[in-house]
């Protein structure tokens, strides 16, 4: 396939049309994104302002989306590992 044919040097009235609905979705997710990324900041701000450990809670948070099953993996081969090596 030559380069030429990879790249159209047009693109129809739909494929326009498609194309900027995509990035306008895109843009709009993006701004949404800000927006959650910002209230994120401030409940852990809130948190760490009433003495909690935001390091602690995120670790929560990451351990509550996975697998039970995969976080008792996981810490049966922290486990073994740490044992391995002679603990911490």
């Amino acid at each position: 396939m030559s380069e030429q044919s990879a790249h159209p040097d047009v693109i129809t009235a739909a494929a326009q049309g498609r194309l900027k609905s995509f990035i306008e979705r895109i843009e709009r997710l993006e701004e949404q994104k800000a927006a959650v990324t910002g209230d994120l900041k401030d409940v852990y701000a809130e948190a760490k302002g009433e003495g909690f450990d935001t390091k602690v809670m995120k670790r929560v948070v990451s351990l509550r989306r996975k697998d039970k099953m995969k976080v008792q993996e996981e810490d049966t081969l922290l486990d073994l590992y740490l044992s391995a090596i002679g603990g911490l």
